[in-house]
């Protein structure tokens, strides 16, 4: 961080009372007994609103590449360090040693107004206050390439400061989500990192399913691993992936995860669990992200389980432009506001009818443009391949 500047922020609105409505006398007036309940009396304050702002200190020169807001702290007797995971209300954060401490987050960082579900997330960079296994977290610097997604109208950072996210799909058990994928990936592409596509539990099905799906990806110039756990296929192909990198794996409950990092760096020792026989879903072993360094010069982040990704603050219109084999398509429609939906015109359609682009790919589009990205909606996605092919 820079030399800082002062800026006035806003602090959540949790700490002052609504003031009371103007019109109280004449409602007073209209039902006496409805008063009764009403304070006999009101505090006047000078401050007002001025009580929930307060002048900190941030970066002097805020990147067009970074998020979040970087408050400076206040004293200089600080150290840097990474936050390892999230655990309720303590932080793991390792400093430049490795040196593990168990921190606590300053009030003022609680107390920003701010649009995130928590203020520090796996993978931050962090100013600490404090000595040996306990500190506070004064400060965060900004954040890059951080990985997001909607939480009832809040923004859920998963994990930040990542260089890629090995998005991993299962063949079988439970059933493979392409549409899961597809939402992955525009958030990575929308946040700048780079996305590799795992098949994985290739041994539970033939080849000729999931042939298919990763030449679709494969097209598009992704990096896409046909992997196994079991016969250790694509394994190889994944080490050469991490090294010297940051390395995010994400994708829904059940899909292998934390086996496939267990057979790629056998001394973690991961937790594991099987796929419920009810349902066909996994179970929630990972439950906080967290940054695990390994023998390869990298770190991976192990993520809980996905069964909800929506994408945060989706723009409609910007949407075609995150899919790779639709954004050189929606270039060449005749109307530039095209929805690819109705229009007369239409190179995406035309592009389906011909056998150019793949219909799942176009409906999964319209389905992220549509109202069920805007709302958050569920995945109930179909399974791949579609029911009646082989």
């Amino acid at each position: 961080m820079g030399e800082p500047r002062k800026v006035r922020i806003e602090f959540r609105k949790n700490r002052s009372v609504r003031r009371r409505s103007g019109d109280l006398t004449r409602a007073l007036s209209a039902d006496l007994e409805d008063g009764i309940d009403h304070p006999a009396g009101e505090r006047i304050s000078g401050k007002g609103e001025l009580t929930r702002k307060r002048t900190v200190r941030t970066e002097a020169a805020p990147r067009h590449d970074v998020d979040g807001l970087a408050v400076a702290p206040e004293g200089r007797d600080t150290w840097r360090g990474q936050v390892l995971n999230v655990h309720g209300l303590e932080t793991f954060v390792a400093d430049a040693l490795g040196r593990v401490a168990r921190c606590t987050t300053s009030r003022v960082l609680r107390s920003l107004a701010t649009d995130q579900r928590h203020p520090v997330a796996a993978g931050d960079w962090v100013r600490v206050a404090g000595t040996g296994e306990t500190g506070v977290i004064q400060a965060v610097e900004p954040r890059c390439r951080s990985l997001c997604r909607d939480s009832r109208g809040r923004r859920h950072v998963i994990v930040s400061n990542v260089d890629q996210v090995f998005i991993v799909g299962s063949a079988a058990q439970p059933d493979l989500k392409p549409a899961l994928i597809d939402r992955l990936l525009v958030a990575a592409e929308s946040s700048g990192i780079r996305p590799v596509v795992c098949l994985n539990k290739a041994d539970l099905a033939p080849p000729a399913r999931l042939v298919p799906l990763a030449g679709v990806f494969a097209r598009m110039g992704y990096p896409v691993v046909i992997c196994s756990t079991r016969t250790g296929v694509g394994l190889e192909r994944l080490r050469a992936e991490l090294r010297g990198r940051v390395t995010a794996v994400v994708g829904q409950s059940g899909v292998g995860k934390s086996s496939l990092l267990n057979a790629l760096a056998p001394e973690l020792s991961l937790p594991v669990a099987e796929v419920s026989r009810d349902n066909e879903k996994g179970r929630h072993t990972t439950t906080t992200a967290r940054l695990i360094p390994h023998r390869f010069g990298g770190t991976f982040v192990d993520t809980p389980g996905v069964r909800q990704f929506a994408l945060w603050q989706t723009v409609p219109a910007e949407v075609p432009s995150a899919f790779r084999d639709i954004r050189p398509l929606a270039n060449l429609c005749k109307f530039p506001d095209c929805t690819h939906t109705h229009e007369s015109g239409c190179a995406v359609k035309d592009a389906v009818a011909d056998g150019l682009l793949d219909t799942r790919r176009w409906e999964s589009c319209r389905q992220l443009a549509g109202s069920d990205a805007a709302s958050g909606g569920t995945e109930d996605m179909s399974d791949w391949p579609p029911e009646g092919d082989d």
